[in-house]
């Protein structure tokens, strides 16, 4: 028995089929994407002025408890409806619109219950909604 394998053939590539099919699929797509040039957009950029005082507008600290409780300036809201948290924001807000929602949420609340908060703050009037982080270590809290 003779187990040796007998000279192979080196492969031959050829590339020519596959420029081919490359030029046809770029022709297709040159024939079939249509082109139009847009104006120039018009964008709105912040300015700052440094003799402008600083404003500080009023804020509410909503927090989310794990358990699905709400407490809005540390006072503990009954029920955890959206019609609820929308009546509290509303009263705590006091028909001011530039008002800052905060939202801080404990680890283990679930992400229904944050929702919940964002829809009474829209339903409320109130856009502004940030949300409170803690920096790793110090237990600072910020916003984000």
């Amino acid at each position: 028995m003779n187990f040796r394998r007998g000279e192979r053939d080196e492969p031959e590539i050829n590339l020519i089929p596959f420029i081919d099919i490359l030029l046809v699929v770029l022709i297709f797509l040159m024939l079939t994407t249509t082109y139009s040039k847009f104006t120039e957009l018009k964008v709105n950029l912040p300015t700052a002025d440094a003799q402008a005082p600083k404003q500080n507008p009023s804020e509410i600290v909503v927090a989310v408890g794990s358990d699905g409780r709400y407490s809005i300036n540390r006072q503990v809201v009954e029920g955890s409806s959206v019609e609820a948290l929308t009546r509290v924001l509303a009263l705590a807000a006091q028909d001011n619109r530039e008002t800052v929602v905060i939202i801080s949420a404990d680890a283990a609340a679930t992400h229904q219950s944050v929702i919940n908060v964002m829809d009474a703050a829209r339903r409320a009037g109130l856009v502004q909604i940030t949300f409170a982080t803690q920096q790793s270590g110090g237990g600072a809290r910020g916003k984000s």
